[in-house]
């Protein structure tokens, strides 16, 4: 843990260490420990109904968790099997991971928001056994081997249940990314992630943890940005943690929550950010923001000052390693268009086609030994190889050195980035081509004001079908039933034939390149 009395960021950097026990477990790290040394100290609290708050302490989040790993191991679940956690923000939501961990099991964060064929592909490749649900359930499940279970109706347990002996290296989650090519690829983590994602999750907050200090973020506990960059460290921590579930976000509902629950410290996804903007609101009493997703202008960071009371900490990270890259406006001074400096105990460079350090553009690449490093891409050693670069993790992303903070260039690879969340096109033109009225698609992002970018479908149909605004209402709900409401193509064109390479695959960038001409059209055409 690190703290506001560090006054050199080069100095810290420099001596930092990792310090990782042999014997780890996460369960007690964010809850069991606090449970036993200040078993009244608020751990959760429910701000869905910002009329009436329900606050759980950590004893009531152990009970919690101790009922559910007790049930598990009923139903036959033990060390190293695959539960999944579909549930929204809430405290059997924190209870369910804790659980898991606590038996030495492997818990995989899904969003409710997905549709059967992404709750399938990424269950069945698991090879999940439980799925933990809520009242809603889902019908995603149908069909599915796999047993769910709605904790809600458990009797709460007074039985104690005792962590495993687990270890840094130890499976602890197994948390799926899209790629550019084929399914969602599961990055497997060990117990050390929570402890790899501390120093940059401090930093971001301007040292997060200050007495008085309250966390809560719009982003889905599902996401690697809802769960171990606020609800996991902020128990670990020993800060309250806001769960709200909102079915949709809202600038006066943020409010409403921060207002609600004496909120502090927020993780803003820069979506969220552009709707306050233009929404055209001030928020008082906060400390601290971060958002992280995509790089911020200058104008959102002056804008943050004035309405937020703050300067914006921007921090940088993916899936397979997170929190690597942080600003810390309380220790080092903001550069408008860079995304921070190397956060303590990762190495972090830009290098070049060799794998060598270089002062130009290049890809951003993180050491081995940061402790938020994936173990493995779950049964895919060959995709894990190509993620490395001799003792580099490319990160798939490009990079320039300025001043000693890194500037973010730009992706090199496909995925898209749409409301803070990060889609890959291959999984949405894999559900499209089993339209009946599809003969090929590619799928691009489009640049989008509000959403950084808009999913862009191109589509060629099968002989015979004639385009019409019923058939693409019909194709974007075919994707939202099947993958999830935010990877649905908000823009549909059909065309005559997609550019290809000799071998048959789809030439994204010049599907982005008539996507761009496309925005300048509809520009000229507005003015």
């Amino acid at each position: 843990m690190i703290g506001p009395e560090i006054t050199s960021y080069d100095e810290t950097y420099a001596r930092f260490r990792w310090e990782i026990p042999n014997q780890l477990n996460m369960a007690q790290q964010v809850c069991d420990d606090w449970a036993v040394r200040d078993p009244d100290r608020i751990a959760v609290i429910d701000a869905s109904d910002v009329t009436q708050l329900r606050r759980y302490s950590y004893a009531d989040l152990r009970r919690h968790a101790d009922t559910l790993a007790h049930h598990l191991v009923s139903l036959g679940v033990g060390a190293g099997d695959r539960v999944g956690v579909l549930r929204t923000q809430g405290v059997w939501a924190a209870a369910a991971h804790i659980a898991i961990w606590k038996i030495g099991a492997i818990s995989i964060p899904l969003f409710k928001l997905f549709g059967a064929d992404a709750l399938a592909s990424r269950l069945v490749d698991a090879g999940a056994r439980v799925v933990i649900v809520d009242s809603d359930g889902h019908r995603g499940l149908d069909g599915l081997d796999i047993k769910s279970i709605n904790p809600d109706g458990l009797e709460i347990a007074v039985d104690p249940f005792d962590p495993a002996r687990t270890g840094p290296e130890t499976p602890a989650v197994l948390i799926y990314t899209s790629g550019t090519t084929g399914a969602p690829k599961g990055a497997l983590h060990g117990h050390r992630i929570l402890t790899g994602h501390l120093p940059g999750v401090e930093m971001s907050h301007n040292f997060l943890g200050v007495d008085g200090d309250c966390i809560w973020t719009p982003a889905d506990w599902a996401w690697i940005g809802g769960l171990f960059d606020v609800l996991m460290p902020g128990l670990a921590l020993g800060i309250p943690v806001v769960a709200a579930r909102l079915d949709k976000f809202t600038p006066q509902g943020a409010i409403d929550i921060i207002t609600a629950a004496n909120v502090r410290n927020v993780f803003f996804p820069p979506t969220a950010l552009r709707m306050l903007k233009a929404a055209d609101v001030t928020i008082s009493g906060l400390r601290s923001v971060g958002s992280g997703g995509e790089p911020l202008g200058a104008e959102m960071l002056d804008w943050g000052r004035r309405a937020l009371g703050v300067t914006i900490n921007e921090f940088y990270g993916q899936t397979e390693c997170n929190m690597t890259v942080s600003s810390c406006h309380a220790l080092f001074p903001t550069l408008p268009g860079a995304i921070g400096k190397p956060v303590f105990g990762h190495e972090v460079q830009v290098i070049d086609e060799t794998g060598a350090p270089t002062n130009g553009e290049g890809d951003i690449a993180v050491a081995r030994g940061s402790a938020s490093m994936m173990i493995e891409y779950w049964n895919r050693p060959e995709a894990t190889a190509d993620k490395f670069r001799g003792r580099w993790m490319l990160t798939g992303d490009r990079g320039q050195w300025v001043d000693g903070y890194i500037r973010f260039v730009g992706r090199d690879d496909d995925v898209i980035t749409t409301s803070g969340y990060r889609v890959g096109p291959s999984e949405i033109e894999d559900c499209l081509l089993t339209h009946p009225a599809v003969a090929t698609v590619g799928v691009i992002g489009k640049p989008d004001a509000l959403r950084t970018e808009i999913v862009k479908a191109y589509i060629v149909l099968k002989s015979g079908i004639e385009p019409s605004e019923t058939l693409i209402d019909d194709l974007k709900s075919f994707v939202k039933d099947r993958i999830a409401n935010h990877s649905y193509p908000r823009e549909i064109s059909f065309i005559q034939a997609l550019p290809m390479t000799v071998t048959g695959k789809v030439i994204r960038k010049d599907l982005r390149a008539l996507a761009i001409q496309e925005l300048e059209q509809q520009k000229g055409f507005q003015e």
